[in-house]
């Protein structure tokens, strides 16, 4: 039987594809007084059917899930579960993705190198409908608005809509065209259509120079 403290805890809804992780965080937010998780998923399609059947007040999404991009799935949520506050944590680095995470309907992100105060912290920001971002991602949205940048005079790969960018990664991580097509859920064509726009907006003259730079700033953001 269901307690009416377990009926006034707001539920949390996990999709992220390491069990470690969603196994720390069902322990972190069982222990709240007023959160308890209602159910997880380690990707984009399972974790969509999911919030809609369970109805979580908030869900905490990873950026890369098993099968699509976290982005997607914010997106699908905005759409069909407008009420889900969404809550981003992630180990990609927020200088890269919390911009476009907010855009995408997303209500805060939190790196996953972060305290577990901090992970709580967010969780009842987002919660209250605040946003919850970084003093990091603050000051360089702000100085962004306040400086007047247009996008086009953004890094060249912050231009990228959030398809070609995820395509542009996955190129990074040395997967072939038809791989990202499954993976995608989409054909090789309509890859190879998102490959020619990344080469005009970058200024590359071939495939073979659009795959070396995305391995090239693959291996920027994660050194070996």
């Amino acid at each position: 039987m269901t307690s009416s403290a377990d009926m006034d805890k707001k539920k949390v809804f996990l999709v992220d594809d390491h069990p470690l992780v969603r196994e720390w965080l069902t322990n972190l937010i069982n222990q709240q007084p007023d959160l308890a998780v209602c159910g997880e998923s380690e990707n984009g399609r399972e974790a969509l059917q999911a919030i809609i059947t369970c109805k979580p007040d908030v869900a905490i999404v990873d950026i890369s899930l098993k099968d699509s991009s976290g982005i997607e799935l914010i997106k699908d949520l905005k759409e069909s579960r407008p009420g889900v506050a969404v809550l981003v944590l992630s180990m990609h680095d927020e200088a890269h993705y919390a911009e476009r995470a907010l855009r995408a309907g997303a209500k805060g992100y939190v790196m996953k190198r972060e305290t577990t105060r901090k992970v709580i912290e967010a969780i009842r920001r987002v919660l209250e409908g605040k946003l919850y971002i970084s003093e990091r991602v603050t000051e360089m949205l702000t100085g962004r608005i306040v400086g007047g940048k247009r996008r086009e005079s953004l890094p060249v790969v912050e231009q990228l809509s959030d398809r070609e960018f995820q395509v542009f990664e996955m190129l990074g991580q040395g997967q072939g065209t038809r791989q990202i097509a499954e993976t995608l859920c989409v054909s090789v064509k309509t890859v190879q259509a998102y490959c020619a726009r990344m080469k005009e907006k970058m200024n590359l003259n071939s495939a073979t120079e659009l795959l070396r730079e995305a391995i090239r700033w693959n291996e920027t953001r994660f050194p070996r």
